[in-house]
């Protein structure tokens, strides 16, 4: 039977120690000495972000673990990270806040976020601390690589695009640091410059593309480039850029090298979907030594009934190739665009050809294109063909599994912040978090059970 409590039961002290109060087997109990470790290696680094003029600055240390448990557990705005952090013990104890201590105010916390930290490195570093205590703790092969992208929704409505010369960036409403990112980031020495400002632009995020990929709503949105070592699945390197399959691929090559630099890891072979199996990158691929585990884009097939390139023979040490007729496809050499040398048949052995009507039914000859990195894609197809490819199938869903594992369980799908300045920090912070769950899985162990007590 259940009656009111009766009489005052509150006490006037209590000895309460927060440590107490957290499981040995919560995720942030299992967390924080790794987060530890890694922020005293760092401490130098954090040196210039204390402030000994003015008002008290926040603590970086203590902003990096507010972060942390923000991005651990979904909660990216700064007013709900506070409000959290204010009355979870756990998030307390985490950031090493007593129960009397006080919890910055989130206007503050944004402003010291977004000014102090946001044209620093400080995020990148704290994750390459991470990947290297990864390393440290021998979860780190080096031997095999996966690299994919992934699109997150950027922070601007899909129904208010327009065209470049649509918008008035002199706009009161324009001057924001992402309009301005991108005003700058067009006076930069771009190294395609045959590339084209897009016909749709975001007024609010412009450094976002619009996109359609992976079969979803036409939208506005950042890649989330992962680098990650197959063994167990570890994040090697990160790139923030526009959802565009180029700019995917070209961080790929940025993040190969600036692991190798900074990490002294160089992957012996490379997974990728067939994206990444341009003639330019696997050439890269093949001339840097890293074997491509990569299906070749293959744009040579025809459905209508006529001859593809697969249909002609080419002679490596004549330079030309052999028509289906047994006559000669020769060229002089040129490349087009960039990357395209063209083999054209004669005139005179085309007109009277009795397979003209299934080669070149409508021009007067044959042309083949040839890609001036063939000989890369040669080697990659007959890779395609080993047990070992098959096999790097199957591993490549790693990185898979880590952009399911971040949309699903940290419930990461949509950008908080604006600009590539801000994806970066965001993906920065993602992948630090993923790395660190991984590495706690592998060395945290269970205490050892108390015996039970005997019975007399």
């Amino acid at each position: 039977m259940m009656g009111r409590q009766t009489g005052d039961q509150s006490r006037l002290f209590y000895s309460f120690n927060l440590e107490d109060r957290i499981p040995e087997h919560h995720l942030l109990g299992r967390l924080n000495p790794i987060v530890t470790r890694v922020l005293v290696e760092l401490r130098e680094k954090l040196k210039p972000f204390y402030s000994e003029i003015g008002r008290p600055s926040i603590d970086p240390e203590l902003m990096l673990r507010m972060l942390i448990v923000g991005y651990c557990y979904g909660i990216r705005f700064e007013r709900k990270l506070c409000e959290d952090v204010e009355l979870h013990l756990a998030y307390r104890w985490f950031c090493r806040l007593d129960l009397d201590d006080k919890v910055p105010d989130h206007s503050t916390f944004s402003i010291n976020r977004h000014g102090r930290f946001r044209d620093s490195d400080i995020f990148r570093q704290l994750f390459e601390a991470v990947v290297k205590a990864c390393m440290a703790a021998g979860l780190v092969k080096g031997e095999g690589f996966a690299v994919d992208a992934s699109v997150m929704e950027a922070d601007a409505s899909r129904y208010h695009g327009k065209a470049p010369d649509e918008i008035d960036w002199s706009a009161p409403e324009r001057q924001t640091r992402a309009v301005v990112e991108f005003l700058s980031g067009l006076d930069d020495d771009d190294p395609n410059p045959h590339r084209k400002l897009p016909k749709v632009i975001s007024p609010t995020d412009p450094c976002s593309a619009w996109t359609a990929k992976a079969n979803k709503r036409v939208q506005f949105g950042y890649g989330l480039n992962y680098l990650i070592d197959i063994e167990n699945a570890v994040i090697v390197d990160v790139e923030a850029t526009a959802a565009r399959t180029y700019d995917e691929v070209r961080a790929t090559k940025t993040m190969i090298e600036r692991t190798e630099q900074r990490l002294g890891l160089k992957p012996e072979r490379l997974m990728a979907d067939t994206a990444y199996g341009t003639g330019k990158f696997l050439g890269w691929l093949v001339g840097t030594g890293i074997t491509p585990q990569i299906p070749v884009w293959e744009m040579a097939n025809r459905n209508d009934g006529t001859f593809s390139r697969r249909d002609f023979t080419f002679d490596r040490e004549k330079n030309e190739y052999t028509c289906p007729n047994g006559k000669a496809l020769r060229t002089t050499g040129r490349v087009h665009d960039g990357r395209t040398i063209l083999y054209r048949a004669s005139k005179l052995d085309c007109s009277p050809c009795p397979l003209k009507a299934r080669c070149c039914p409508n021009a007067p000859e044959r042309k083949v294109p040839r890609d001036v990195n063939e000989a890369a894609r040669d080697i990659t197809r007959a890779l395609m063909a080993t047990p070992e490819y098959q096999r790097s199938r199957d591993e490549r869903k790693r990185v898979e599994m880590r952009f399911a594992h971040l949309k699903t369980h940290h419930r990461f799908e949509r950008m908080r912040l604006r600009g590539l300045s801000g994806a970066r920090d965001e993906f920065h912070l993602a992948a630090i978090v993923q790395n660190l769950k991984t590495l706690a899985k592998h060395i945290w162990r269970p205490p050892p059970s108390r015996p039970a007590p005997s019975i007399a």
